[in-house]
């Protein structure tokens, strides 16, 4: 989320020989109430303000176009936008926009939201799960970081 990050990493990383090491920026991380289970289970909330101001404006989709540019020419491998499924648009404005693979950053506040409505009854986990992965990948991401990873990992190998 830094302009000159992934161009210092690249070449922290190139120095030392890792050439074949790839950076996956932080390109769009908006400023999100989503965040809040893993902060609360880090203790990882501001003790006073927030983080708001390194974090882009939920209303602004296009500041993500600038900063993909930015992060492509220091030498991203991938362009990540995050959260994931309250921002489908700038997932697929990204994919649009940009030859680098985009990854999919599906926050913990998502998948809570998940877990609580399954959990009384108001959706199915399964096909919630399944139904919010492919949401998306449909949007345009190669890449897709979730809690349930594992979880749909297993049922996928095993429907097999």
């Amino acid at each position: 989320m830094m302009d000159g990050r992934v161009a210092a990493i690249r070449e922290a990383l190139d120095d030392a020989g890792y050439y074949e090491t790839g950076i996956m920026s932080y390109t769009a991380k908006y400023a999100s109430a989503f965040y809040g289970p893993f902060r609360d289970a880090l203790d990882s909330a501001p003790k006073s303000g927030d983080k708001k101001t390194y974090q882009m404006d939920p209303a602004n989709r296009f500041e993500a176009l600038i900063e993909g540019e930015l992060d492509s020419d220091e030498g991203a491998d991938f362009l990540m936008v995050k959260p994931a499924l309250h921002y489908l648009d700038v997932i697929a404005l990204m994919k649009e926009n940009f030859t680098l693979p985009v990854a999919a950053y599906h926050v913990s506040g998502e998948c809570a939201l998940l877990i609580a409505a399954s959990e009384r009854g108001w959706v199915d986990r399964e096909k919630g799960i399944h139904e919010t992965l492919t949401s998306i990948s449909r949007a345009g991401a190669d890449v897709i970081i979730t809690y349930f990873a594992k979880e749909w990992a297993e049922k996928f190998h095993k429907a097999k």
